[in-house]
């Protein structure tokens, strides 16, 4: 995983990408109609029901644009919220307040969407040792927010990106040669570069486990696409010797199903790839 310093220095760049995207050389709306020295208070509206997630985030991008701007926070983030519901109040220039706007209802209604999906897929392996994870399937340069949102809903990060753990799978298999080539090289890379990354293999079926299990030095196995009893005959046979993933196509129904294959750790694509955005709204009072 990524350290918490290379995660804050991601979030500061998504927060002034988005200003400058936003704002370019002026929000001329608020420049032709609203005087400089006025001032105006807002409340963060609910109008749906979910998780709530992006609270930090907002307060982090309403001191971007302006550093006198007071915050009253109402609801925190992992807060559940109807509609209704009042988050936070916001003080200071209406003109700051609304450079800040949309950046901050785009993230919060995203974030809060994603912390509602993975709520749901945590929720249901209660009981289990299983953790649910996401994967890489986020939306180009906003990943630290969806990932950030899958932690506030109660799921687990996978690898942020391809610098931060090796993750083996079927076409790095098949170019390198087979899974021992792949998994030798890797091991050999990682001592030549005095790496310490993590190593997942991806096994498509029993007899890929065998090679993996033989080639050892392997962290985790991910079950790619196996049934429920190919699951539970790949977790008797790895026994505990590294971790254990299933992937492919799992869905809320079948999530616990394969949790109590016992299994460690699911990971869903659709934490971040399959969501709607909840409705909020920022309201002047």
């Amino acid at each position: 995983m990524i350290s918490k310093e290379q995660f804050e220095k991601e979030i500061e760049l998504i927060i002034e990408n988005a200003l400058r995207e936003d704002i370019g050389d002026g929000d001329h709306s608020s420049l032709a109609c609203i005087p400089a020295d006025a001032r105006g208070r807002a409340k963060l509206l609910v109008k749906d029901s979910g998780i709530l997630a992006g609270v930090d985030f907002a307060r982090r991008v309403f001191e971007k644009v302006d550093p006198q701007i007071k915050m009253e926070v109402l609801m925190q983030d992992g807060s559940r919220i109807k509609p209704g519901d009042v988050v936070f109040y916001i003080d200071g220039a209406s003109q700051s307040i609304l450079k800040a706007e949309r950046l901050v209802l785009n993230a919060m209604q995203r974030m809060s969407a994603i912390a509602t999906k993975t709520r749901t897929f945590a929720d249901k392996l209660v009981g289990t040792h299983t953790k649910i994870l996401d994967t890489r399937k986020t939306t180009p340069g906003i990943r630290a927010l969806e990932k950030w949102a899958v932690k506030i809903g109660g799921g687990e990060n996978h690898r942020f990106a391809l610098y931060d753990m090796i993750m083996l799978k079927d076409n790095h298999i098949d170019f390198a040669g087979g899974i021992e080539t792949a998994v030798l090289k890797t091991q050999d890379y990682l001592a030549s570069n005095n790496l310490n990354l993590k190593i997942i293999v991806e096994a498509r079926d029993i007899q890929e486990i065998k090679q993996i299990l033989k080639a050892g030095g392997v962290d985790r196995i991910l079950l790619d696409n196996f049934n429920y009893n190919e699951t539970r005959e790949a977790v008797a046979l790895i026994a505990g010797r590294c971790e254990t993933e299933s992937s492919g196509g799992i869905t809320l129904e079948t999530a616990r199903k394969y949790a109590d294959c016992g299994v460690d750790f699911i990971s869903s694509g659709a934490l971040t790839h399959s969501v709607y955005n909840l409705d909020l709204s920022l309201k002047a009072v």
